[in-house]
């Protein structure tokens, strides 16, 4: 596979698989993706804000086919090269270049805080989801990612609590089916310990400062998709939300 360091540069706003400082934020996102396989099993899916696209790949290793859809067009380049078995296109998230109720699932993954209109976001995956169709979110726990509720990452335009993504959902028609979270495990636990409480606050300082030590680094290195749980007990403190919602 080409360098995709080189090929897609890191800016904060997309997570990329490959890079030592940012295996972290890639097994964390990788542990959510991996938990929806089986909603996306045979399915006709939308991935809405694809980014580097090894989430629709693996999606497109269990579903009938995969739409990969973001607005940035080296990112589409990029994922068209990369990932043959996803068919990965150009649009904009709030005028998704879809039919009416043609796809099975709806997969958006760490996207919706980033967007102005989340509203019309959400009221678009209702439209291209057939009846009983799901739309599958994770995002941020603002309560516990950004608690002054000014988001901490500059990318984010608005952090959403459980009460309030369910809010949303809601009101684009949808009727959430599941609102859980995603939790550090065990070994997890230990290295927020190691790393004065928070491994997420020492990385986020080590890359203002550019000041990475050596047992950071090697304990960023190391983190695996299955250091994360997912589950719905003490949703309020999860680090990412994860819902699953119904056309109705």
């Amino acid at each position: 596979m080409e360098d995709v360091a080189a090929s897609l540069p890191l800016t904060g706003e997309r997570t990329v698989p490959g890079v030592p400082k940012e295996n972290y934020w890639y097994r964390r996102h990788e542990a959510a993706y991996a938990a929806i396989t089986d909603v996306c099993r045979d399915a006709v899916v939308l991935e809405a804000g694809c980014g580097e696209g090894y989430g629709a790949d693996l999606l497109a290793s269990v579903a009938r086919s995969v739409v990969a859809l973001d607005y940035d067009q080296a990112t589409i380049t990029h994922v068209r090269r990369a990932y043959p078995r996803v068919r990965a296109i150009r649009g904009n998230l709030v005028q998704l270049p879809l039919a009416n109720a043609g796809v099975d699932v709806v997969a958006s993954l760490q996207t919706i805080e980033h967007l102005w209109d989340q509203e019309a976001f959400l009221a678009e995956c209702a439209r291209v989801l057939r009846p009983g169709g799901q739309l599958v979110v994770t995002t941020p726990n603002r309560i516990t990612f950004s608690p002054g509720r000014v988001p901490l990452n500059p990318f984010h335009t608005r952090e959403l609590s459980p009460a309030e993504l369910a809010e949303l959902l809601v009101a684009a028609g949808l009727r959430v089916d599941w609102l859980g979270g995603l939790h550090h495990g065990p070994r997890l636990d230990e290295l927020d310990e190691r790393h004065d409480g928070s491994l997420v606050r020492a990385q986020i300082v080590a890359s203002i400062r550019d000041e990475w030590t050596p047992a950071l680094l090697a304990d960023v290195a190391a983190v695996r998709r299955d250091d994360f749980l997912i589950t719905d007990e003490d949703v309020e403190a999860s680090i990412d939300l994860v819902a699953i919602a119904v056309r109705r």
